[in-house]
């Protein structure tokens, strides 16, 4: 029963979400997609579970959630050099996303 409701609950959140999109005020301004354009899609595929999509769509989805995860635990816990493993974490997810949005303008 429980699951039920989760899985409805959660056929809900994506009808909720794919007709609240917010549009991007800098893609508005200039015409250019910004480093964060296509994130709302590509968290809405990972919702619905179809990874290859989510990742198509905007492939800094996964590792940006997994930082927010990541940092949010170092905080919780208390864990040692959390300062450090968060800056380190917040560089390599930061580089990933500008290779990942340099590729999106320039290459494709």
């Amino acid at each position: 029963m429980f699951i039920l409701f989760i899985f409805c609950s959660s056929i809900n959140l994506v009808d909720w979400l794919q007709n609240h999109l917010i549009s991007c005020p800098f893609k508005a301004l200039t015409g250019i997609d910004c480093p964060g354009c296509g994130f709302q899609r590509s968290f809405i595929a990972l919702v619905q579970g179809d990874l290859s999509k989510s990742w198509s769509l905007y492939p800094p989805t996964i590792p940006l959630l997994l930082l927010f995860i990541a940092v949010g635990l170092f905080y919780k816990f208390q864990i040692n050099q959390r300062h450090l493993l968060s800056k380190i974490l917040i560089i390599a997810v930061g580089n990933f996303v500008m290779v990942s949005y340099l590729y999106r303008v320039f290459i494709r």
